[in-house]
């Protein structure tokens, strides 16, 4: 099977009303290419899972900027005003969860686990109408797991199984979120032949892979 499709192909993947998955780390490891497709497709009433909204003018917080997102969930938002402007005047549902809760939660739904218990919340609005449970003697939330329809992944190298390498801080929810959606799609800096990766280099398996779009960088 020939994954390399092209960008606008890709985009075309992205229906109104889905959730989708976004990687990276204050658009570090963000798809550029993909998310300025869908802001020129103008697709809405997304659901967004991402560590951040990014900025106004990079990553998610274009998308951010043209109102296509119903709902966000991330970690942090404080570099893109307009998250904060939308979620003030109630255009848009915010939900804030701690970083290493989220990342959790989407191992959870990549691995097929029912959830996990964390300390992390406790006493704040966190807990609110969440499942408590007291281990040895220690208070606990019940954080639930996130999966996606689509995740928009970026990789430095990717061969064309879809093996990938990410680099530095593009490691953040990359490699998680490439196991909890039902479509993945990566943005590839570089395409190479299978075998031009040597296996014990390969991050995130191309057994995760749907679609590749890019490598001409």
């Amino acid at each position: 099977m020939n994954k390399i499709i092209s960008i606008n192909e890709a985009a075309d993947k992205v229906k109104d009303g889905m959730t989708i998955m976004v990687g990276g780390f204050l658009a570090n490891g963000t798809p550029e290419d993909l998310i300025d497709a869908l802001v020129v497709k103008n697709v809405k009433n997304l659901t967004l899972i991402c560590n951040d909204t990014g900025f106004p003018d990079r990553g998610v917080g274009k998308m951010v900027v043209a109102k296509q997102f119903k709902k966000m969930i991330a970690s942090h938002v404080g570099t893109n005003p307009e998250t904060a402007n939308q979620m003030n005047s109630g255009e848009t549902e915010v939900c804030l969860v701690p970083q290493g809760s989220l990342a959790e939660k989407v191992r959870c739904g990549g691995t097929g686990l029912g959830g996990f218990y964390t300390p992390t919340g406790i006493g704040t609005e966190v807990e609110e109408g969440k499942e408590k449970k007291v281990i040895d003697g220690k208070e606990y939330i019940l954080e639930l797991p996130l999966r996606a329809d689509v995740a928009l992944l970026r990789a430095k190298i990717v061969d064309k199984k879809g093996n990938m390498i990410f680099t530095k801080s593009c490691k953040n929810f990359n490699p998680l979120m490439a196991m909890a959606a039902d479509v993945v799609i990566v943005q590839a800096d570089k395409i190479v032949e299978v075998g031009e990766i040597d296996p014990e280099d390969v991050m995130s398996s191309g057994i995760f892979v749907d679609y590749i779009v890019g490598g001409d960088k």
